[in-house]
C-alpha cells in the first residue's frame, strides 16, 4: 500500500467508532464500511527532503438497509469532516494529512441490483448502498 494509504487505514477507525476501516472487501463482509484507495491516476512527491506525498483517494462508504442509502451518505459525510479535522493530526509511524481537498462531492453508485451497465462492485447483496467521494490529500511522511 501507500503512505497515504497507511495513514488513513491508521487515523480513521479511531474516529468512527464502530465502522470497518479497509483498503479491500472481504469474503464474508458485513457493513457498515469505509474504503480508502489510492487512484492510479494522480500523484506527487516533488522531492522535499521532508518527503511530502500526494494522491488521489477514493473513498467507499457502504451500508446496508433498512437505512443504507441515507446511512451510506451520511457515513461519507462523516469521513469528510474527520478528514478535515484531522489536518496536521500525527498518527504515529505513519506521519500526518498537511492538506486535504474535496475533488468529487459523494454520490451514491450503482452497484449490481440497480446497474445497467457494467459495476465495480457486482457481488455486493441487495440492500447495500455505496457512495463514492474522491479526495486530493498530501501527507508529510514519518520519517525514521
Amino acid at each position: 500500500m501507500s503512505p497515504v494509504e497507511d495513514l488513513l487505514l491508521d487515523l480513521l477507525p479511531g474516529r468512527l467508532p464502530g465502522i470497518q476501516v479497509q483498503s479491500l472487501i472481504r469474503e464474508a463482509q458485513t457493513f457498515p464500511l469505509v474504503i480508502a484507495r489510492r487512484s492510479g491516476n494522480f500523484g506527487d512527491w516533488n522531492g522535499d527532503e521532508r518527503f511530502l506525498d500526494a494522491a488521489r483517494v477514493t473513498v467507499h462508504t457502504f451500508c446496508s438497509d433498512p437505512n443504507g442509502d441515507e446511512d451510506a451518505a451520511l457515513l461519507a459525510e462523516a469521513v469528510r469532516v474527520v478528514l478535515r479535522d484531522s489536518v496536521n493530526v500525527v498518527v504515529p509511524s505513519r506521519g500526518h494529512i498537511t492538506k486535504v481537498k474535496m475533488a468529487s462531492a459523494p454520490r451514491r453508485v450503482t452497484d449490481w441490483a440497480t446497474a445497467t451497465g457494467p459495476v465495480q462492485y457486482a457481488d455486493l447483496p441487495t440492500g447495500t448502498w455505496r457512495y463514492e467521494t474522491l479526495y486530493d490529500i498530501e501527507i508529510k511522511r514519518w520519517l525514521r
